[in-house]
């Protein structure tokens, strides 16, 4: 059995996309992580959480040691 984890994660201000937040979609299967193409791209983090599959995700808050730029994790 293949069993994938999807997860978002949100950022704030990256390199690619300045004063914006971008939430990404990346897949973890067989304990390897890759970023998909799948993104949105937002002015506030509000309107970047309203384009995610809300059904079902959970959300994270960031964790110490993250990026700076990253704001949040759904999964």
């Amino acid at each position: 059995m293949d069993s994938t984890l999807d997860i978002w994660t949100i950022t704030q201000n990256p390199s690619d996309h300045p004063g914006k937040f971008v939430a990404r979609k990346h897949v973890i299967r067989a304990g390897e992580t890759a970023v998909t193409e799948d993104h949105h791209i937002a002015d506030t983090l509000e309107e970047v959480r309203q384009m995610l599959p809300r059904r079902g995700l959970i959300r994270l808050p960031r964790a110490r040691g993250d990026d700076p730029v990253i704001v949040e994790s759904w999964l």
